[in-house]
């Protein structure tokens, strides 16, 4: 049985071609986009809505709420149990989505993660206002061998280990160096790419329509559902920019033009973070990106 990816950059199509490509070789799909996980977060993640799923089972989407928070080690377990069992039934897996970790936490035996921006900037923060012994002692009661082993007058050190335990949901020592492994050696992953100044008006034309199918009101309604009650999913781009809105008063036009830039160079980690995986074979926009796919299959078939 294959396991397919299909990644890349937000707003470049990855959603449609899955589809289209589940319904050519009879496969289902599990998404790995960390926020489409969330249920009611539709308009804001260009989650498909279900009459545009063309009939294909999607696993992965809503199946958490928005007070609920997520770690990658929680998403590995779940997709891989999927993937699994789709492939007790005799089906191919495609996995679609962009964010990068998830991908890499189905596919290989993960070692340090990558960084989170947003963890980061958060314990740096916390840094600056109340100083590094509270951050280290914190370290002691979550991960004592990891505060044993880090000078606790290193702060880059202590914010990394802190880092990746709310990453993954596990000890720091957990996730230390190991032999690279990877789970699933046959899978073939594909990349879409796009031209820069193509996608930079694909995602302002995406956030200006995310507007007009009501994201401010899909958004009030979470808000209401407590999605400032958890971590992971008010900092979703747009959500967060909206709940702005709410809490400090700027104005929407403000907040549409912020969530453009803040996609926008989301878009561009996206690319770096792909860019540095040797096994992803790239589409051009300009390519039959379906034929493509079905061609490669066809390679590993004959």
């Amino acid at each position: 049985m294959k396991l397919i990816v299909i990644c890349g950059a937000t707003a470049t199509g990855k959603s449609d071609l899955a589809v289209e490509l589940a319904q050519a070789i009879n496969a289902e799909i599990i998404n790995a986009d960390s926020m489409q996980i969330y249920r009611g977060m539709d308009i804001g993640t260009a989650k498909l809505p279900v009459n545009e799923r063309g009939n294909v089972a999607h696993h992965m989407l809503d199946v958490l709420d928005v007070t609920q928070d997520s770690t990658v080690a929680w998403y590995q377990d779940q997709a891989r149990a999927a993937v699994t069992e789709i492939h007790s039934r005799g089906k191919d897996v495609i996995v679609v989505g962009g964010t990068g970790l998830y991908i890499k936490s189905i596919l290989d035996d993960l070692n340090f993660p990558d960084t989170d921006p947003v963890v980061r900037a958060t314990l740096e923060l916390e840094l600056a206002t109340i100083g590094l012994n509270p951050l280290f002692e914190r370290l002691e009661k979550l991960d004592p061998a990891a505060a044993i082993a880090i000078d606790r007058a290193n702060a880059r050190r202590v914010i990394r280990a802190l880092e990746v335990i709310k990453i993954t949901g596990k000890p720091f020592t957990a996730n230390l160096p190991k032999a690279a492994s990877t789970r699933y050696p046959n899978a073939m992953q594909f990349g879409l790419s796009a031209d820069r100044d193509d996608l930079t008006e694909r995602i302002s034309k995406r956030v200006d329509r995310m507007w007009e199918m009501g994201f401010v009101e899909e958004v009030d309604r979470l808000i209401a559902s407590g999605i400032t009650s958890a971590r992971t999913a008010q900092l979703a781009l747009g959500y967060s920019q909206i709940i702005a809105i709410r809490n400090t008063g700027v104005s929407e036009e403000a907040a549409k033009e912020d969530t453009k830039i803040a996609t926008r160079q989301y878009a561009r980690r996206q690319e770096t973070w792909f860019a540095r995986d040797e096994r992803i074979s790239w589409i051009s926009k300009d390519q039959p990106r379906l034929e493509f796919i079905l061609k490669e299959l066809e390679k590993i078939n004959s």
